[in-house]
């Protein structure tokens, strides 16, 4: 009786959900966002696929673009491009009548497109791949040259070809996240374009299923944010990590085609997780690698500028100074740098930026045991500035040099030599010192009300040569009460002597940069808080859910996975849920266990959450970004309800909780709820127990 009754409540929501979006759909002010709110990741069903990928290219109600041409097929390389659409519609197997009509759709829309913009087809485009998915909705032909343009436009980045600028920024970012699996890679003279070309050209339709990629894309349309395709292709190699560097192969071929293959393994299940993944891989990358790079995408005829940097000969991830500036100001919870300034001493002395860590890179050469006493204590010294909150403090390691190529070549053996230690988040900064000071300069650091004005500094304490007309002495004041002051003079001092000894200069580096701050401090590990409002709107709808579950993401686990997963929001909008003071919750005496975490949700969204512990609950309190030391009660869940506490092999810091009700018929689950749990195995330990003590009261 009660599996009837939960299948009738089913159709129920689902009829509804149906309704829903077709309203969304029809209106004619639907918006992303919208779309989005009403989604909720749901599989879609052809008709209203065709409608949302069509709002999100953002060519619903477009004309017909090919009406004024007059369909000729004879480019030199018409029988390459027919060969190609050949190909395609053959894996369609579709009847004879059919795969005529479809042949020469796909033909007529990849000619007319590179007549149009005076493009060359060549062999290794994935152009017919990327038509494949579109073929599977049945589309005019007019909807299909309009959807494949928008794509095209706006996914695809630009020099997409064999040693393309895209798959040398791929690298530096496979680098700066997995320096091991990079090297790894680098040493077999495997580079990124030998296995991920198709993927980059096809947003993964050559090598994934047709039902797999439209899953795919529903999710990146809904995102539109061209760059999440880096993110995806990086997620799919940390999954392969593993094999890749314990399995042997009989040739670099054999483990190309096992790369390239890769994305085929995945299914339908696990588009949610892959994309949480990415968000969280995202959230922990420098905005310079999207913001510098912004030219890869988009509808412009215009080719990439000559003054663009070379990024295959980048050593690692260059930076900008404006978001080296910019990060360490933030209290928000992001990227942070730790700068390392590797000018010769002299130089440092002379000015530099005020919370920088000076490295000698001539010590590598004249003095290599006073260089790894150096490299020692900077580690150390990155490691406790983060513990304290210091102004100077960042896990993200960036290197600032002269700017001049000649006076930097220590500077870039010093980045290699950390390179081949595998240290990750490393990067330099672009343009180096000379960059900063021009910056400075630009924007009038030496305004009254500039808050840069004492971001450059000598060991004397005095500022820079960006201008001579600032006042020394009120300069020197201002600086001291930032404790930056000190905090060179200290770190200088402590590099220059080698009697010092390496954890008392550490502590006394730390407590001259540490900066008070008047909140609450949820210091954690991994992973940090993201960024809450990226592509999150404060109207998300949330409420029963429309649709029951998916397994987690779990390529090549060995693991057993679950595959009744459903969304587990059960309260309302976010100005409906009661707002609560974190730390008087915190220090309530029913209160056994605190657990500082990450909420995340099926969209890939994560929120920095905390879990709260009682006798007989479990409290899900999300932080509010505009009110500090505040949060919502997200969800309250009765202990006995929880009927299964998993973890992931490769993530295990990513735990899901299941409540529902246990029978001799079997578990229903009637929530679910996903979080990101530093030292995730003591807290699922303390609330098992916890679940434990209270189904033995209750059986006694």
């Amino acid at each position: 009786m009660s599996v009837a009754m939960a299948e009738a409540e089913e159709q129920v929501l689902q009829g509804s959900w149906n309704r829903d979006l077709s309203n969304a759909l029809e209106s004619s002010s639907c918006e992303l966002e919208t779309m989005q709110n009403v989604i909720q990741d749901r599989d879609l069903p052809t008709e209203q696929r065709v409608k949302m990928w069509k709002i999100a290219l953002n060519v619903a109600g477009k004309g017909d673009s090919l009406a004024s041409w007059d369909g000729i097929l004879d480019l030199p390389e018409q029988n390459l491009i027919h060969d190609k659409c050949q190909q395609l519609i053959d894996q369609l197997q579709a009847a004879e009548d059919e795969a005529l009509s479809l042949l020469a759709d796909v033909e007529s829309v990849i000619t007319f497109y590179c007549k149009s913009r005076n493009i060359t087809f060549m062999e290794n485009l994935g152009w017919p791949d990327l038509v494949k998915p579109l073929l599977c909705l049945r589309l005019p032909r007019s909807d299909l040259y309009n959807c494949f343009y928008a794509i095209m436009s706006k996914y695809i980045p630009r020099d997409c070809i064999r040693n393309g600028r895209p798959f040398h920024l791929f690298r530096l970012l496979l680098q700066y996240h997995e320096p091991e699996l990079c090297s790894y890679l680098d040493t077999k003279k495997i580079t990124p374009d030998s296995y991920s070309l198709r993927w980059l050209g096809s947003l993964f339709a050559s090598c994934s299923s047709p039902e797999v990629t439209q899953a795919m894309w529903d999710v990146y349309f809904q995102q539109a944010d061209p760059f999440l395709i880096f993110f995806l292709m990086l997620i799919i190699l940390v999954n392969a990590k593993e094999s890749i560097l314990t399995q042997e192969y009989n040739s670099k071929e054999d483990l190309i085609n096992i790369l390239e293959t890769s994305p085929a393994h995945l299914e339908v299940e696990d588009i949610e997780d892959l994309f949480a993944l990415a968000h969280y891989y995202y959230s922990k990358t420098p905005l310079s690698l999207r913001k510098d790079n912004q030219n890869l995408f988009g509808s412009s005829l215009v080719a990439l500028k000559d003054e663009d940097m070379d990024l295959s000969q980048a050593l690692c991830l260059p930076i900008s100074v404006p978001e080296i500036l910019q990060a360490n100001q933030q209290l928000a919870d992001g990227v942070r740098f730790f700068v390392v300034d590797c000018r010769p001493a002299e130089q440092y002395n002379a000015g530099h930026l005020s919370t920088a860590f000076h490295l000698d890179s001539d010590l590598m050469l004249q003095n290599p045991t006073e260089f790894a006493l150096s490299v020692k204590t900077l580690l150390e010294a990155q490691k406790q500035s983060i513990e304290s909150g210091s102004i100077a403090s960042g896990e993200h390691l960036c290197f600032m040099g002269s700017g001049r190529e000649e006076e930097d070549m220590y500077m870039n053996m010093v980045l290699a030599h950390f390179l081949q230690k595998n240290k990750e988040y490393v990067s330099i900064c672009k343009g180096g010192f000379m960059a900063l000071q021009q910056h400075l300069a630009d924007i009038n650091v030496d305004g009254p009300d500039n808050v840069y004005v004492h971001w450059i500094v000598s060991t004397s304490g005095s500022r820079g040569s960006i201008s001579s007309s600032a006042d020394s002495e009120s300069l020197n004041s201002l600086v001291d009460g930032k404790g930056v002051k000190s905090l060179v003079n200290k770190m200088t001092f402590a590099l220059k002597s080698k009697s010092v000894n390496v954890k008392e200069r550490v502590i006394s580096f730390i407590e001259n940069t540490s900066t008070p701050v008047d909140r609450i401090s949820f210091n954690l590990p991994w992973p940090e808080k993201m960024i809450p409002d990226r592509h999150v709107s404060s109207s998300d709808r949330v409420g029963k859910p429309y649709r029951g579950v998916k397994p987690v993401f779990s390529i090549g686990d060995e693991e057993e996975y679950d595959t009744d997963e459903i969304d587990s929001s059960s309260m309302s909008d976010d100005d409906r849920k009661e707002i609560v003071n974190i730390q008087t919750w915190i220090n309530k005496p029913d209160v056994k266990h605190h657990i500082p975490c990450n909420e995340v949700k099926e969209t890939g969204h994560m929120f920095p959450s905390h879990l709260l512990v009682t006798a007989t609950h479990m409290y899900c309190l999300r932080e509010i970004p505009s009110r500090k030391g505040f949060a919502y009660i997200q969800s309250r869940q009765a202990l006995n309800s929880v009927v299964k506490i998993t973890s992931k092999k490769k993530h295990p810091e990513l735990i899901t909780f299941k409540y529902g009700n246990s029978s001799a018929s079997g578990v229903e689950v009637l929530a679910v709820e996903r979080y990101l749990i530093p030292n995730a195995g003591e807290a699922t330990k303390a609330i098992k127990q916890q679940i434990v003590k209270v189904l033995d009261a209750l059986e006694s």
